[in-house]
């Protein structure tokens, strides 16, 4: 595991690839109307469930896709961006490092690079998980800010539901670091002590107990085992030049994936509206302004790209590698299902009646899941070391531990002559 060193912007805990965490910790930054969902395939059917989630739904947001994969050294045939142990990144260097990427084009850098795509570098150890979900919030083609309170005028129409709301902490972010320079982005974020706190919220509680200083010594010494290295990337649509990013803040800058639309003149359905430009002059979202269907084909096209380049990646690896997870981040699930659930009791229809007992059974799944979210979470955040070993000392008083590390010795060796056995047999 990585460890922290003095500086206080490393003080930064390693935390779990998991919707329920991950969608935890963007509504900890204050976002509505985000959720975080778990891919375990990339075919067509599941990409398309994400726009089309349910029949009635043929327009849900999807805004950005995070990628979780194992690194490994250049050479060593596997794709990769420099990382570090337990997801996360162990070189403070941000975007020094230059690893192939993912579709073997190099990061855009200077005035290559698109002035309103939100990128910053990687300067912080632990931090990937929480830059990549960023890099997402904050390119979100339906992404919207926080109203100002002192401009009427700032509030937006989501009459439609499908926008993302960043909320008054990300807003401000943003806002004062509009102009910053990739570097000095990264910088922000690792000394921004609301997004530490959120990000550290979702870590174990540490124990005296583990803090030992002959670890690093001893795994030094150990040769040839080094633990796995894993990192986090974002796949984000942008608007303004129709084209699909791969953001890694381990890179110089954004590799551009490929492009999922023609033209890229900036004024359709995936032109940004978040705050990559607060300056609007009225309170119409550009994605009103365009079909659904417009948004749906484009967003499918994105997808495919991302697809393609993910594929691209895991086909550098052996066969036997599955040490990878692909999280999309939607639309909540509970907006649109409500929205359904209005228009059907604007249909006068009956409460017994199958349509409105299958949206309400749905609603419900959804809130049981985030209440099972939620006590998942505080079980990862508990620490059941001080219970462990009064467990040990507990059985070892009452003479039970050496008989019970007797029994699992005895079965261990049992396995190891069914399994020497069967390679005789062989």
């Amino acid at each position: 595991m990585t460890e922290s060193n003095n500086d206080g912007n490393s003080d930064w805990c390693t935390i779990e690839s998991d919707p329920g965490v991950f969608t935890s910790l963007i509504e900890s930054f204050g976002v509505q109307n985000a959720e975080v969902t778990e891919l375990w395939s990339l075919d067509d059917d599941s990409l398309a469930s994400l726009v089309h989630p349910m029949e009635g739904v043929d327009d849900a947001s999807v805004h950005g896709l995070i990628f979780l994969f194992k690194w490994q050294k250049e050479g060593s045939g596997a794709a990769g961006s420099n990382g570090s142990n337990n997801n996360n990144d162990d070189d403070d260097d941000g975007g020094n490092v230059e690893a192939e990427t993912s579709t073997g084009y190099s990061p855009l850098t200077g005035d290559d690079a698109p002035p309103d795509l939100f990128f910053a570098h990687q300067v912080v150890t632990n931090a990937c998980a929480t830059q990549a979900i960023l890099s997402v919030l904050f390119n979100a083609p339906r992404a919207i800010p926080h109203p100002d309170p002192d401009d009427n005028n700032s509030a937006v129409d989501d009459r439609s539901g499908r926008h993302l709301r960043l909320g008054p902490l990300l807003t401000s972010f943003r806002a004062f670091s509009r102009h910053f320079p990739p570097a000095l982005l990264g910088e922000a974020i690792g000394s921004s002590e609301e997004i530490r706190n959120a990000h550290n919220s979702f870590g174990r509680a540490d124990d005296a107990f583990l803090h030992d200083p002959t670890r690093r010594r001893r795994r030094d010494r150990r040769e040839g085992e080094e633990e796995d290295v894993f990192h986090f990337v974002a796949f984000v649509p942008h608007g303004d030049d129709g084209c699909l990013y791969e953001l890694d803040g381990l890179k110089a800058g954004p590799v551009r994936v490929g492009r999922f639309r023609e033209g890229g003149d900036g004024d359709d359905i995936h032109n940004n509206h978040n705050n990559n430009n607060n300056d609007n002059d009225d309170n119409n979202s550009p994605t009103e302004t365009l079909s659904n269907s417009t948004y749906a084909k484009e967003t499918l096209a994105w997808l495919h790209l991302a697809k393609t380049a993910i594929q691209t990646r895991l086909s550098r690896y052996p066969p036997a590698e599955i040490k990878f997870n692909l999280l999309a981040v939607t639309q909540d699930r509970r907006t649109y299902l409500s929205s359904h659930l209005d228009s059907l009791v604007a249909m006068g229809l009956e409460e017994s009646d199958p349509a409105m007992l299958h949206v309400r059974e749905e609603l419900l799944a959804e809130e049981n899941k985030r209440e099972m979210w939620q006590v998942e979470n505080e079980r990862r955040r508990w620490n059941y070391l001080p219970f462990c070993v009064e467990l040990l000392r507990s059985l070892a008083g009452s003479g039970k531990l050496e008989e019970l590390v007797e029994g699992v010795r005895g079965r261990v060796r049992e396995r190891e002559e069914r399994r020497k056995k069967l390679r005789l047999d062989e």
